[in-house]
């Protein structure tokens, strides 16, 4: 998914892609980030299906794709959100923004 927003970007548009990897960012710049990256469709709202595309790149053949539902539906019945909720980036901001949320990259020197 990441490799993907690199895909024709000038290098302005990359050096900003990795501003949200950098300590300095701010909470919200990263959580536009985040939300980038499940709205893959830049249409605004994030889906059941956007989050669930994202949970199959990350667990691979580790779970069934039931219990990827099962998981997906329990989180978000948590955060108060249903299978059919269409999240927009205040329900990102909402649930993430009073988290400690960490997103440095460190490059090993040699």
């Amino acid at each position: 998914r990441l490799l993907r927003f690199l895909d024709g970007l000038n290098f302005k548009e990359f050096v900003a892609f990795l501003s949200a990897f950098s300590s300095r960012a701010t909470i919200q710049q990263k959580i536009e980030f985040i939300f980038k990256v499940y709205d893959l469709n830049c249409n605004g709202k994030v889906t059941f299906n956007d989050m669930l595309d994202v949970l199959r790149d990350l667990t691979g053949s580790f779970i069934s794709e039931q219990q990827r539902q099962q998981v997906l539906t329990h989180v978000l019945e948590e955060a108060g959100y249903s299978k059919d909720s269409l999240l927009v980036m205040g329900d990102f901001i909402k649930i993430l923004g009073s988290s400690d949320l960490k997103m440095e990259v460190e490059v090993p020197v040699d």
